[in-house]
């Protein structure tokens, strides 16, 4: 990442995070889904963002193809690009978190130092890493976007799972199960927000 020119200096706007909070009336956090392509993630953020919804809490889902058809377009699967597609998506996850935004992006983010790279610049306590733990067979038995085939075909290069490592999470603030009722994982995230006071109701 290029240094910052020295004539670029952060300015210290008078409104804080904590008002906006006190605004929104839940604590600004963003909830990590990583998982395999197939794995549920989208699916799982997707309800969790309608559940908070319906509770009056302030959100935004970043979902990872939809981030590149704009802010990422530019960006291939390379090692290089995939870690800058994590990079952009935690830098706007953090500007929606210091909105005093409940942020829930859904992204493989293959490998553990993107992840923590977005941890650190996001702070503790206010990112919560969610593992999706399908098993691979499940996923590409499920291959919403038939690309397992393609990647089996040798027709797509660099695939998670396939060719292109996925480094799991050692310690995820929650492991969820992908192969369980959405209705289920949904409350075992309801249940930690609760718990770290992340929402109130």
């Amino acid at each position: 990442m290029a240094e910052h020119d020295e004539n670029v200096v952060w300015h210290a706007h008078p409104v804080t995070v904590e008002q906006r909070e006190k605004l929104h009336q839940n604590r600004g956090a963003v909830l990590w889904f990583t998982g395999l392509s197939g794995s549920g993630k989208s699916t799982v953020a997707g309800a969790l963002e309608e559940a908070l919804h319906q509770l009056g809490v302030s959100t935004y889902l970043l979902d990872g193809d939809n981030v590149r058809h704009g802010l990422c377009s530019d960006l291939g699967f390379s090692d290089a690009d995939r870690k800058e597609n994590i990079r952009r998506v935690g830098e706007v996850a953090n500007l929606m978190v210091d909105a005093g935004l409940v942020v829930l992006t859904a992204f493989i983010s293959p490998h553990r130092a993107e992840r923590q790279m977005v941890r650190d610049r996001v702070g503790e306590g206010r990112f919560i890493e969610v593992f999706v733990d399908t098993p691979l067979s499940i996923c590409e038995a499920r291959d919403p976007k038939g690309l397992y085939k393609k990647a089996r075909a040798g027709e797509l290069r660099n695939f998670t799972g396939i060719d292109s490592v996925y480094e799991a999470p050692v310690n995820p603030e929650i492991h969820l199960d992908g192969e369980q009722l959405v209705t289920n994982l949904i409350a075992q995230l309801l249940d930690l927000l609760r718990r770290d006071v992340i929402i109130k109701i």
